[in-house]
């Protein structure tokens, strides 16, 4: 009678406590002839104040055959697909409400969800779950810059954007992946460059308004770092750079050029390479020439041979 005229408060035993299935929790008084009973129906419950659960007054015990029909209103089978403990889970639940009956695994589950699912991760776990190559990083950076720089049509390739943006270049292979492990299978790198401007044919400026490399005036190809959207740097030996008058540019950008000694550590940073000649020079020269002998320091590096050798290779 409990069951039939409350189907809402069946409820099923759930660790030590019950669920009920309107969703509510329910905790026993210790000296309940109830506790214990896998199904109980609640006839009469109260919240205690600063309570988080309901707490029984009057009850009655039920077998699962009854609290079905009782609360056979509330019977539900869904297919649920999410994302769950770094992967998708897929599965059938036979549901009495807010209780689980039976849970079975879901095999074929329909595309469309198993993709959200997917989406979902990338939002929880972020956008390391695809593969990213070094080169596929640099080129997240390269775009970086040349969105904060020149704007549109170069993609905005923050997180945000990229998951909002996934239809674009996360196709095919998204509607293909099935779990975690086919994700880590997407070349990241190979899919970003379908956010590239070809429609308006700046994507083929990529490698003249950013390159990944320059060549520096000893002939050396050195890598520019583009970890700082605002301000790219290039790392170089101070020797490579003789002879040019003014810092390297990228987009308009000067390049904050790290000037290195021999060893490749430190020994100054600028954004104007003509002023350090002019003024910065002559205090590193005299720090480090006699540390590195074999290596040339001209009195003025603007106007010197750019070198990667020593003076013995040089053949003075």
């Amino acid at each position: 009678m409990a069951a039939l005229a409350f189907p809402e408060r069946v409820a099923r035993k759930d660790g030590g406590s019950y669920l009920m299935v309107s969703g509510t929790r329910a905790e026993l008084p210790e000296a309940s002839t109830l506790r214990g009973a896998p199904w109980i129906a609640v006839a009469v419950a109260d919240r205690p104040v600063g309570k988080g659960h309901a707490r029984v007054q009057l009850g009655a015990v039920v077998d699962e055959g009854t609290a079905r029909l009782a609360a056979g209103a509330f019977l539900e089978e869904q297919d649920e697909v999410h994302w769950g403990d770094g992967d998708v889970v897929a599965r059938r639940v036979e549901r009495l409400g807010a209780v689980e009956l039976t849970v079975r695994p879901l095999a074929g589950a329909d595309s469309g969800l198993v993709r959200n699912a997917l989406l979902e991760g990338l939002r929880q776990e972020g956008l390391g779950l695809l593969r990213w190559s070094a080169d596929a990083d640099v080129l997240r950076k390269r775009l970086a810059f040349l969105r904060r720089r020149l704007g549109e049509p170069w993609p905005d390739v923050s997180d945000d954007a990229l998951r909002a943006r996934a239809d674009e270049w996360l196709e095919p292979e998204l509607g293909r992946a099935r779990r975690r492990a086919d994700l880590a299978r997407i070349d990241a790198g190979q899919a970003l460059t379908r956010l590239l401007p070809w429609a308006s044919g700046e994507a083929a400026r990529l490698d003249e308004l950013a390159p990944e490399r320059i060549v520096v005036p000893s002939g050396s190809r050195i890598r520019i770092d583009y970890d700082d959207p605002g301000r790219p740097v290039l790392a170089v030996k101070l020797q490579e750079m003789f002879g040019l008058q003014r810092s390297p540019e990228v987009a308009g950008v000067p390049l904050l050029v790290h000037l290195l000694s021999p060893a490749g550590r430190p020994a100054a940073v600028t954004a104007d390479l003509a002023s350090f000649w002019k003024d910065g020079y002559k205090g590193v020269r005299a720090e480090l020439r006699g540390r590195y002998p074999k290596h040339p320091w001209p009195e003025d590096p603007a106007t010197a041979e750019p070198t990667r050798h020593t003076k013995a290779r040089l053949g003075k």
